[in-house]
């Protein structure tokens, strides 16, 4: 079994251990938008010390509030999801004029990203839809989404990688297909609120 394999059913294989990250993730979201100090929490199981980047999203009835997320972490993951809760609360270019409110946490929804490692693809169609997440890399330009976005929006392979390019990355539609551009993929076990 090659190491990105391992990778993705160990993720996949840990989803009823990372549940229990979506509580921390809420109360750090809960803290910070109080204004109060993060929690500080005891954690046991080996699974949530292991290094993996993460992604939190922030959802209102549906509607996107906060997703922030790093791919390489030198920390926990427990420590990494307390982390991007707080930023995707406070640090979403996209809600800078329209930060969450107190009076919204009742109605949010949290999702918690585990993901892999980067494996560039020389071919930027060799990924499956729903399954693989994508990082587009050219120049000083990068984006990223995530797997669950493509399957949520109904879009083709091609509509991902353009989508991926314009709203994330800052270049043309077509970008994908240019020379220098690096695509990357991976996958990401994904815990909900909502599940």
């Amino acid at each position: 079994m090659s190491d990105a394999v391992s990778e993705e059913v160990e993720i996949q294989n840990e989803s009823a251990v990372h549940k229990k990250l979506l509580p921390v993730a809420r109360e750090c979201v809960a803290a910070t938008i109080r204004h109060k100090p993060i929690p500080e929490f005891k954690v046991t199981e080996q699974e949530l010390f292991h290094h993996h980047g993460v992604f939190v999203t922030i959802r209102r009835h549906g509607q996107l509030r906060g997703c922030i997320g790093r791919f390489v972490s030198d920390i926990p993951l427990y420590r990494l999801v307390k982390e991007m809760a707080v930023a995707a609360a406070t640090k979403d270019a996209r809600f800078k004029d329209e930060r969450l409110k107190e009076s919204e946490l009742s109605g949010i929804d949290i999702e918690v990203s585990i993901l892999s490692s980067l494996q560039r693809i020389s071919n930027p169609l060799d990924f499956q839809l729903g399954r693989h997440g994508i990082y587009i890399k050219k120049g000083e330009h990068v984006g990223c989404l995530l797997p669950q976005v493509a399957e949520e929006r109904g879009w083709s392979k091609e509509e991902f990688l353009s989508n991926c390019c314009t709203g994330k990355a800052g270049l043309g539609p077509g970008a994908w297909k240019e020379p220098g551009t690096e695509v990357y993929v991976f996958v990401a076990g994904v815990v909900s609120e909502s599940a």
